[in-house]
């Protein structure tokens, strides 16, 4: 019972620090983009933890900070093993999180950091040749695309590795749901959507009547609409701001408000949902905004990553890719990571129902109970 008690605390701690990274990765992420953006701060979250258990010193406390990492190391460890195993169960929709390292042929990896990624984190490790940087990018790309279902294509190109590149760190999540109560087709038509304060745009927007979570979050001048799939597990969030150029403000105050305190908010009522269908990818160098956020050793030659070699390594490059789909039947997301690394060189409802016409820049964000696997603000 202790044990099951612990594996709970674990699963609960990491789930809250994966939360509280996404928030204001989120932010850093969206300060430096001014159109559509999706991405996933559980992939980054999770690709970043893999790297910070084989950091030591200066680079790991950064690591720590950055991440909100539990402690002890074994509730960080065995939290994300649980995490990965939950998502990776998920029924009647399909979810895969899986992670890969990729190793060069002559490097000499730790038999503990191995052990560890392979146990926590569900990681295999490969050797590649990096020298081969075209055949190397190949092998990295082919293993993405396989597990993002050919979503997410080319995370790595030819002049990302070389041969002084030792370590690939990969992340890569997938989705494919279906919504608890999908959407008629037929009543799906085009409706203006306001870009901005000047421009309107015809949208084909889908519609439907039905019971959904619903609040208003005045200390964002924000409402949202929680809009569950299949199984109850995943929902998707859409959070509305009430002015139309109102969704910067919206993102900078997300960073101090977790995904269960805006839900807090809702309650059960009868809506009436107009919600454009939309397809978001993004691409998202990461260096410069993790440096920003506190991450600084890790890129240069002060980097300790003594926990996973002996030799000297540095991190050359973090990247992610995302995707998503939102459609009638439901929704298809993507996301992958790649992280590089080489030697140094109240319960009150109205008579009628509520209207949640989403029609202005809006965020969305995908979640496993309360774990935020995607985020995206769609601005169209």
């Amino acid at each position: 019972m202790a044990k099951a008690n612990d594996n709970t605390q674990a699963l609960r701690a990491v789930s809250e620090s994966t939360n509280q990274f996404s928030s204001s990765f989120f932010k850093s992420v969206a300060e430096e983009k001014s159109d559509n953006l999706i991405m996933s701060p559980l992939s980054a979250a999770v690709v970043l933890a893999m790297a910070a258990y084989g950091a030591r010193g200066e680079t790991e406390n950064q690591f720590r900070k950055l991440l909100h990492l539990p402690s002890p190391d074994s509730f960080g460890t065995s939290g994300y093993q649980m995490l990965i195993d939950n998502l990776n169960n998920v029924e009647e929709n399909k979810l895969v999180l899986a992670n890969k390292v990729f190793s060069a042929e002559q490097f000499g990896i730790k038999r503990s950091y191995k052990d560890l990624t392979e146990n926590y984190f569900r990681s295999v490790t490969q050797l590649v040749n990096f020298s081969k940087s075209e055949e190397a990018a190949n092998i990295i790309n082919t293993w993405v695309e396989q597990t993002t279902n050919n979503l997410i294509k080319n995370l790595i190109s030819p002049g990302d590795v070389d041969s002084t590149t030792s370590l690939v760190l990969v992340n890569a999540v997938y989705f494919k749901g279906q919504w608890k109560n999908k959407f008629n087709p037929r009543l799906t038509h085009d409706m203006p959507f306001h870009i901005n304060k000047n421009t309107v745009k015809n949208i084909p927007t889908m519609y439907r009547q039905g019971t959904y979570n619903y609040g208003e979050i005045p200390d964002m001048n924000a409402k949202f609409i929680e809009i569950p799939y299949k199984g109850d597990e995943l929902s998707i969030v859409i959070i509305l701001p009430n002015e139309i150029d109102g969704l910067a403000a919206v993102e900078k105050k997300l960073e101090n408000s977790s995904i269960s305190e805006i839900l807090r908010h809702g309650f059960s009522r009868d809506v009436n949902l107009y919600l454009p269908k939309f397809k978001v990818e993004s691409t998202i160098p990461l260096n410069s905004i993790l440096q920003k956020m506190g991450l600084t050793d890790a890129f240069t030659t002060r980097a300790n990553f003594s926990g996973i070699a002996d030799a000297r390594l540095l991190i050359s490059k973090v990247i992610q890719k995302a995707f998503i789909e939102v459609n009638e039947e439901g929704s298809e997301a993507a996301a992958a990571t790649g992280l590089s690394v080489r030697p140094l060189s109240s319960f009150w409802s109205p008579p009628k129902p509520i209207e949640f016409c989403v029609n202005r820049p809006f965020l969305s964000i995908v979640k496993y109970y309360n774990v935020i696997l995607f985020i995206a603000n769609v601005m169209f």
